[in-house]
Order: structure tokens, then sequence, then C-alpha cells
């Protein structure tokens, strides 16, 4: 079996990190954590996630993170499919976090992407069927709502949202 176990971030400041990664998966912990040395630059750590799968957090970020509206390389998101996006919803909002990103119109899926205090974006999606041909369906339902402004990473302030 092949399966991916875990993602690697760097980040300045673990703890927000965390913090949105808990309110989203709030069965999460914290697997493991420590210091080490990395390029000659001592970090800390951390393994969030369950037994399977986890997310590491580095500290010692550098520099800015790239545009997400833009085509720069690098991450464009983490996608995770959930059983109840609606409760991931409302507890990210309760914490301040607003979609940047939302698309609840397609008839298979509920998807809603955020914008974690890294700058990371993370895509939340619940299928709405067990057929793969429904599930993977991608024509667009011209019903995406995308932010048109960039949600700040810092407060998480809500963008105005138009049609695409």
């Amino acid at each position: 079996m092949n399966r991916l176990e875990h993602v690697n971030l760097v980040v300045k400041d673990i703890g927000a990190t965390l913090e949105f990664i808990k309110t989203a998966f709030p069965e999460w912990r914290v697997r493991a954590k420590g210091t080490n040395q990395w390029s000659g630059k001592q970090r800390n750590w951390l393994h969030v996630g369950d037994e399977n799968y986890y997310i590491t957090l580095n500290d010692g970020a550098e520099g800015d993170m790239r545009d997400l509206s833009g085509h720069a390389p690098g991450l464009a998101h983490l996608g995770f499919a959930v059983d109840d996006v609606d409760a991931i919803v409302s507890r990210l909002e309760s914490k301040g976090f607003f979609a940047r990103i939302k698309d609840t119109e397609h008839p298979f899926r509920k998807t809603y992407y955020y914008v974690d205090p890294a700058g990371f974006e993370f895509e939340f999606m619940q299928y709405l069927s067990d057929k793969d041909e429904q599930r993977n369906q991608y024509t667009s339902t011209g019903t995406t709502q995308v932010s048109s402004e960039t949600v700040n990473p810092v407060n998480h302030q809500p963008g105005t949202y138009a049609s695409c």
C-alpha cells in the first residue's frame, strides 16, 4: 500500500498554526515534539495528527509565503476529505477564520478553503456521493465563490465574495 503519511511545514509561529489545525480537527493530538538543527539553525518541531497521518510543524521560517492568487511555484494547498465540513466551518469561524474560497453548490461535494496564520491554504471537502464518477466530476458549476481580497492570515478578516 502506498499512502501519504505526513506533510512537513516550516512556519514562523508553531502555536498559531497548531491552533488552526486543532480547531479544524479537535480529535488530533500532538504526537511528538522536540528541537533539532537544520542547516546550522536550531528550531522547534512537533507532529500533530492521529495514529496514521500527521503534519509536522517547524518554527524558524524566514521570508514571505508565495502569493496564493499568483502563479509562482510552490505548495498551492493541503486538501482534506472530511465527514462533516459544516462542523469544521463552524469551529473555524468561531475562532475568527473565514473561508477564502467556497463552493457549496456542486451536486456531489462541498468545499471550503482557508488560509492558516502561516499563510498555508487548507482545503476541506465533504463528498456527497459514494460513486467515483460523481465524486470525481470536475466540471465547474459556476458557483465557486472566491474572495476578491486575500484573507489576512494575522486577523483572519473575511474578504468580499463574488461568483466565478
